[in-house]
């Protein structure tokens, strides 16, 4: 039975190695050349030194962090309504359904929907205020970014409040507790690995957005992402790009390590 289990286990290994270990090995491999393909540690240090690629990292960090935080304040309230109502699962399913679209083909919609002809400055106009320039500004940037990002933190957070002893909750309150209350000692504090997870899987991908902030932020959002973007396609500077990379794979590390879930002290090992 033990050796079924491993050759099982052997096609996951491989995808992990092929597709994970090996491309992150090529990017930290890349970093130490220069564009002529000689080794180097300028990448580095032109990196850690020059104010441009700083005050990327800073808007990065930023616009990702905000992402997050909007995603996070939108998703939590409608993940518990979610989990009162009758049909859950279906709703559930029609808040992850936009995720089965192309984000081009999303993108492309938020153009239409926040362009000057678009529906939102068509409503504008008629109730008075006039069209105002919507595309390719922070807003829109923001909007359409926490739009696409909402059923990543839905759903982890969904699952833990599921995953929450309904008896916990009726215990507290029969001990006097407040609705408040409650949430606040019980049912949030229970919820918490599913909200780690959620910033997880929301602001990783939002520190490399670079379709967005051109399409929608008419790249006067400038990340990392953009930067990455402009080297590998356009100065075909593929060390600076790689090391770039490298710099947000130790960021994902980072934020993996302080969102992940800590074993207590005393617990046995098994």
């Amino acid at each position: 039975m033990t050796q079924s289990k491993r050759f099982y286990t052997i096609p996951y290994f491989l995808w992990i190695a092929l597709f994970v270990i090996a491309p992150v090995i090529l990017i930290i491999y890349q970093s130490f050349f220069d564009i002529n393909g000689q080794f180097t540690l300028s990448n580095y240090q032109q990196y850690l030194t020059s104010g441009t690629y700083l005050s990327m990292t800073f808007n990065s960090l930023f616009y990702a962090l905000l992402i997050t935080l909007f995603t996070l304040v939108i998703s939590y309230p409608t993940a518990y309504f979610l989990t009162k109502l009758k049909h859950k699962q279906l709703w559930l399913m029609l808040i992850i359904l936009p995720t089965w679209i192309n984000l081009l083909l999303k993108a492309y919609a938020f153009i239409g929907i926040f362009s000057i002809h678009g529906g939102i400055n068509n409503f504008l106009d008629t109730v008075g205020i006039g069209t105002q320039q919507l595309l390719f500004t922070n807003f829109s940037f923001l909007t359409v970014a926490t739009y696409i990002e909402i059923p990543f933190m839905i759903l982890p957070i969904f699952n833990a409040l599921e995953e929450i002893n309904p008896s916990l909750v009726f215990a507290s309150r029969d001990l006097g507790a407040s609705n408040f209350e409650t949430f606040r000692r019980v049912i949030f504090p229970l919820s918490l690995n599913g909200v780690k997870s959620g910033v997880q899987a929301v602001f990783i991908p939002s520190l490399s957005l670079f379709m967005l902030t051109r399409l929608i932020g008419g790249n006067r959002v400038i990340t990392l992402g953009t930067a990455i973007e402009q080297h590998f396609l356009v100065t075909q500077n593929w060390g600076m790009g790689s090391t770039i990379g490298v710099v947000l794979i130790i960021a994902m590390f980072v934020i993996m390590m302080l969102t992940g879930e800590k074993k207590k002290k005393g617990a046995k090992k098994k």
